[in-house]
């Protein structure tokens, strides 16, 4: 048997049958309530999901990053379509949202909806729409190539068996300039063989957790920019049977973001400035861990990252241009301490994980903690 059908089975069997709602997940494993900035669109939006849908959510982050409008996004692993909902409304009625999931009982549950939300939002024509497939095989399931603004995805690829494939597809069905945008579970070493033979750790993504390291091989190996890392939690697992099973490895919740760029790329260093004209954004950018780009104040980046801001929908909002030697504006030289490893910048963040499963019940809205005021950036 093909494993990874093997793992494809195990999975649709325990999100679609196994587990009716947020709390069924049966291990003690969860992460921080606090996943990262949370703008007052997406809070709104949120707000206006139908309880159904939110009660079958299992990610563990926010995957709604900036400057949405207009956009077509296509969301890998959407479950009952709680984030596709929410983009929907982001993206205004001019943008296209696309679900892809490959168990039964969710795409029914996010198909149900499509016309609530569409009322809900006020939309003449409804923005959204799920299809069922796998997210190893986006051609297969009639996803056209070469189409996506961005692609998002909520703690799923740690249930997938072969990333390589879904990277592979991500980097197809992206345009030039697109971006990736998810949250997902990561391990501090590489998962032994023994543990992805078990069904519950499947199950609850711990077999499945990628390396954090490997994830940077896999991305660039296929073409993308290097990640970015947007915020991170600890994962915490209080289930002695569980901690017995994944002896040292530890695993955390981490948002990444890269992009499709083209084939032929600047090198040099250039100054970008923030026009501040992103709604919810005014007055500054939160890019990542290392990069808040203050309004009309330039900062100097390096040729991969000012290419990323020419060539994405960003390009609008951002000027550029190239470094003259002797200037001495701040640059963007990262905190290696948290540049792309989402465990030490949880420990920078403090984030902390209260309640069980990683599929939280509360809200991603609630007042700002202090993770903001421990960030490492780099300011213009």
């Amino acid at each position: 048997m093909n494993p990874a059908n093997s793992v494809q089975d195990l999975v649709k069997s325990y999100y679609g049958k196994r587990l009716k709602r947020s709390e069924d997940l049966q291990t003690d494993v969860s992460c921080s309530l606090k996943c990262g900035p949370s703008s007052k669109s997406a809070c709104d939006a949120m707000a206006l999901i139908h309880p159904e849908v939110s009660s079958r959510y299992f990610g563990c982050g926010l995957v709604i990053p900036e400057s949405l409008g207009g956009c077509h996004v296509l969301d890998l692993g959407s479950g009952s379509g709680r984030d596709c909902f929410v983009l929907s409304k982001l993206v205004g009625p001019l943008g296209r949202v696309t679900g892809v999931d490959m168990t039964d009982e969710l795409i029914q549950v996010s198909r149900k909806y499509i016309s609530y939300h569409q009322e809900k939002f006020g939309y003449k024509e409804t923005n959204t729409d799920f299809v069922q497939g796998y997210i190893e095989k986006l051609g297969e399931a009639g996803i056209q190539y070469n189409s996506y603004d961005l692609l998002v995805s909520n703690c799923v690829i740690c249930l997938c068996l072969d990333k390589m494939a879904v990277f592979e597809e991500a980097h197809r069905v992206l345009k030039e300039g697109g971006e990736m945008y998810f949250s997902d579970m990561y391990a501090s070493e590489p998962v032994d063989e023994e543990l992805k033979k078990d069904a519950r750790l499947w199950g609850e993504g711990l077999a499945g957790a990628l390396y954090w390291k490997d994830l940077i091989r896999l991305v660039k190996s296929v073409g993308f920019s290097t990640p970015y890392l947007v915020t991170a939690s600890h994962i915490n697992i209080e289930a002695p049977e569980l901690l017995k099973q994944t002896g040292n490895v530890r695993y955390a919740s981490g948002t990444y973001r890269f992009f499709k760029l083209p084939a032929v790329r600047d090198e040099g260093r250039e100054l970008v400035t923030y026009k501040g004209t992103i709604s919810d954004h005014l007055q500054e950018l939160h890019f990542d861990s290392v990069h808040t780009f203050k309004k009309d104040k330039p900062v100097e980046v390096d040729g991969e990252l000012a290419m990323v801001l020419k060539t994405s929908r960003f390009a609008s909002h951002f000027i550029t241009e190239p470094a003259e030697r002797g200037e001495a504006p701040l640059k963007d030289e990262p905190q290696q301490c948290c540049h792309l490893n989402p465990f030490l910048l949880a420990d920078t963040l403090g984030s902390s994980v209260q309640k069980c499963s990683k599929a939280q019940k509360a809200t991603l809205c609630g007042n700002k903690t202090e993770e903001a005021s421990k960030r490492p950036v780099v300011e213009g």
